[in-house]
């Protein structure tokens, strides 16, 4: 059990140091996130508004394939970007493999499927009769959306929470279409799965330790709003 002591104790040294390495993976990492939840969420929340609001023909098939898709795994993703984005693919000639927008067109499209299907859980489960009142209120289309995503705001916290999640925590679409380049797209996770084989467990504690610490902040942020709204 030395070796784990030996590791926190190298990981609060790292830390406190301002390791360059270590911070170059944290910096990655906040950047990769921050593009794809923008993105996820952008077209998520209209996506999931529209699939649990309005009653169309191809619904349920439609709402079958989102929660599928749930469920793929990151490597599968990552396959499937890599393919499109390698040479050979049809998004090749955009450069966007073994780069952060890479790896952020990837995380997009394992958040985006969490945020569409929580979100229109949420507005299904919204009170019927708000349309009706908001309606007879005078409301156009776009205050009809806004109040009603007003309504299920917390709902659209924790689908961005869960989103937010499954991004950080995620290594197969950062190490297949990033490549886990040193200096350049090497993420906190990819980055804890190396050095651990490396047998550095100081690096793997530190980075886990600051990956732990984004989790603490983004919940307590959320905690706040829900509070002050």
């Amino acid at each position: 059990m030395n070796y784990i002591l030996e590791g926190f104790l190298t990981a609060i040294q790292l830390l406190i140091r301002g390791d360059a390495e270590t911070y170059s993976a944290v910096t990655a990492t906040l950047q990769v996130s921050g593009y794809s939840m923008t993105a996820s969420l952008t077209f998520g929340i209209p996506l999931g508004f529209l699939l649990g609001y309005f009653t169309f023909r191809g619904k349920k098939q439609i709402r079958l394939i989102v929660d599928t898709m749930l469920a793929l795994p990151t490597v599968f993703i990552g396959l499937l970007i890599y393919a499109f984005l390698s040479n050979k693919g049809p998004l090749g000639n955009m450069g966007l493999l073994f780069s952060l927008p890479g790896i952020a067109f990837g995380q997009t499209l394992l958040a985006l499927p969490i945020v569409v299907a929580l979100s229109a859980t949420a507005v299904e489960s919204m009170d019927q009769h708000l349309r009706v009142t908001l309606i007879s209120l005078g409301a156009n289309r776009r205050q009809l959306f806004f109040s009603s995503l007003w309504e299920i705001r917390y709902a659209i916290l924790a689908a961005s929470l869960t989103a937010y999640g499954r991004v950080m925590t995620e290594v197969g679409i950062s190490m297949m279409v990033g490549g886990n380049i040193k200096w350049h797209t090497r993420t906190i996770t990819t980055a804890i799965a190396l050095e651990t084989n490396k047998g550095l467990f100081g690096m793997g504690i530190a980075l886990g330790v600051v990956l732990m610490l984004i989790a603490f902040i983004v919940n307590l942020s959320v905690s706040f709003l829900r509070k002050r709204y």
